[in-house]
């Protein structure tokens, strides 16, 4: 009986998930085909550089990167992705050559999480990331000057 309770306690909790699982802000796979996207709304690829069980990463996936995905105006003018400073998946840069996400994160000096970073279509990154959370009441407006500096490059 002990043992149908702990598979039955193990099954539930593989099924409830922290919502930043998926949800709104996909892994990085092929930033090639995410690029292409962007250039077609004329935006920023966003990346967010997260720890694997990182509580600040959740946060600020929870409060900002999800809400943003699911926001029309966000939506037109970026895509999102998620790359873990841990993993070994493989991904393809924006070059399309294949990597792990943990390289990927080394190529752009990434040690700190949550890190976000935002690319044009090419993969240069455009203005200082944005490093930590420091606070969550001005985190959402040091996002959007990230974002729209990025804009303001890419739609010159």
């Amino acid at each position: 009986m002990k043992q149908v309770v702990t598979l039955a306690l193990a099954i539930l909790a593989w099924g409830v998930q922290p919502a930043w699982s998926e949800e709104g802000v996909p892994m990085a796979q092929d930033l090639t085909r995410d690029a292409v996207l962007a250039r077609e709304k004329r935006g920023v690829v966003l990346v967010m550089f997260s720890g694997e069980r990182c509580a600040y990463c959740l946060k600020v996936l929870d409060e900002f990167l999800i809400p943003m995905s699911r926001n029309a105006d966000y939506q037109a003018k970026m895509v999102t992705r998620k790359v873990i400073l841990s993993n070994a998946y493989s991904m393809k840069d924006f070059q399309g050559r294949a990597v792990t996400q943990k390289q990927f994160a080394k190529t752009y000096g990434v040690n700190f999480v949550p890190t976000i970073m935002a690319f044009d279509a090419d993969g240069a990154p455009l203005g200082k990331p944005l490093v930590g959370l420091t606070t969550v009441d001005y985190y959402g407006a040091y996002l959007d000057e990230l974002i729209d500096a990025g804009l303001a490059v890419v739609r010159k």
